[in-house]
């Protein structure tokens, strides 16, 4: 499985960390919140630069 995100800045880091633990105060599962903030990332960061990571298995 591959899976592309956009390489983020420390400060961009934690803005994201901060806003999975507010989801998740409201009630969102960590899965949800987890999910629901990359795909904010992506959104926002269409056409950025992109890491991408491998599954173990596509090894």
């Amino acid at each position: 499985m591959l899976t592309g995100m956009p390489s983020l800045s420390h400060s961009e880091q934690e803005q994201a960390a901060d806003r999975i633990r507010q989801l998740m105060e409201n009630g969102m599962s960590s899965g949800e919140a987890i999910a629901t903030v990359a795909a904010e990332i992506r959104e926002t960061h269409k056409g950025d630069r992109v890491t991408v990571i491998f599954d173990d298995e596509d090894e």
